[in-house]
């Protein structure tokens, strides 16, 4: 049976961030760290080793397969900022367009630096994530 790697765990998100070695992209967590708590309201917690996640749900798709999820999250990684998104929104792609600089992957947007990029476009895209994972998980999103 398939065991989900990516849990939320006990782990500091300020020690995370104090570890990271790369000063400016010290600064940058903090901010994206900011701007998450400010655009979800949900206290940041810890996803596996290196994912600042924010809110939670309960997923169960038709194969059976099932676990929890962060509705919203990043990680610095050790090249660009992972933003963890959800997918399927009709809006996604039009924020996207105004967001700035950056890349994107099936649910991951990447983005180098925090300056790079509209920090309000990201807010609604926050929320528009936060908003379709409920609106699909009515049930177990918090």
């Amino acid at each position: 049976m398939y065991e989900q790697k990516t849990k939320e765990n006990d782990s500091d998100v300020m020690e995370f961030i104090s570890n990271i070695q790369n000063e400016k992209k010290q600064g940058d967590a903090l901010l994206l760290l900011e701007i998450f708590k400010e655009a979800t309201g949900f206290i940041p917690k810890m996803w596996g080793k290196d994912i600042i996640g924010f809110g939670s749900y309960h997923y169960k798709y038709a194969s059976g397969h099932q676990g929890d999820s962060m509705l919203v999250g990043f990680s610095p990684k050790k090249d660009k900022f992972s933003i963890y998104l959800a997918t399927g929104d009709t809006k996604r792609q039009e924020l996207l367009d105004k967001l700035g600089r950056h890349k994107q992957g099936a649910a991951c947007v990447y983005i180098n630096r925090v300056k790079d990029i509209d920090t309000d476009i990201l807010k609604e895209l926050l929320v528009q994530s936060i908003k379709l994972l409920k609106e699909t998980y009515p049930d177990t999103a918090c």
